[in-house]
This record gives structure tokens, sequence and C-alpha cells, in this order.
């Protein structure tokens, strides 16, 4: 089962209203849904977005895939970023610091000139005709 996190249409016509929710994928857009994360209204201004962060949370970190629109409302609130750093990808990235990674890179390609083997001479049927006479 692929969950996803995306949003649901409530309200009147042309007075949306939505949910986010923890869905299953193939499920329809407005259908029966696993768990409610929060509501987004972008009709007030500044738009309205309330998200139980608690439960955001658990849904990333247990796989739940967020839509376009639902990753932007999370990065706003800030958790994508918490999500991110609760993962520690920034830490993986920081544990070099600039120098030591720009000389591993300038290093590489002298090491890989030293391991190629010596290019193998190529006669061709030409070369061949003129050494024989």
């Amino acid at each position: 089962m692929a969950v996803k996190i995306r949003l649901t249409r409530m309200g009147a016509k042309k007075k949306p209203v939505y949910r986010i929710v923890a869905s299953d994928s193939r499920r329809p857009r407005d259908g029966q849904y696993i768990e409610l994360v929060g509501t987004y209204n972008p009709l007030t201004t500044p738009a309205t977005v309330n998200i139980q962060e608690e439960v955001a949370m658990k849904w990333l970190k247990n796989g739940a895939e967020p839509t376009d629109t639902v990753r932007n409302l999370f990065s706003e609130a800030g958790i994508m970023k918490k999500f991110a750093e609760s993962k520690g990808t920034k830490a993986k990235k920081e544990a070099k610091p600039k120098k030591e990674v720009k000389e591993e890179k300038k290093a590489a390609p002298k090491k890989a000139e030293a391991k190629k083997a010596p290019a193998k001479k190529t006669t061709t049927k030409k070369a061949t005709k003129k050494e024989a006479e």
C-alpha cells in the first residue's frame, strides 16, 4: 500500500478549503483517507495553514510521499527541514570540510592516470603493406 500525503477538496463551489490527509494512493482524491494531518485555506489573505506536526512527521518517517503542493506547505511550516535533519542527510554532507573535498577531487585524476595501462599499438592494412615494401 503506497501512502501519499495529499490535499482533499472540501467547501462550496468556487470556495475551496482543503484537508491535508494521509491516504492510499489508489483511492480517489476526495475518498476515504487514513488520517487527517491538517487543513489549508487558500482564500484567506495570507493563506491559512494548520498542520499537526507530530502526525506529519510520523507519516513522513513511515515512508509516505507528500505531493508537490503538500511538500511546499510543509517546507513553509519547517516540517521538511526537521524531517531532513532527523534522517541525518545534512550530517553526512557536513562531515567533510570543503578543503578536504577539493583536495580529494584534485588527487583523483592523478590516481586514475597512474592506473591506466599503456595504449596498445594498432596496425592497419596500409601500414603493414608499406612495411612489407
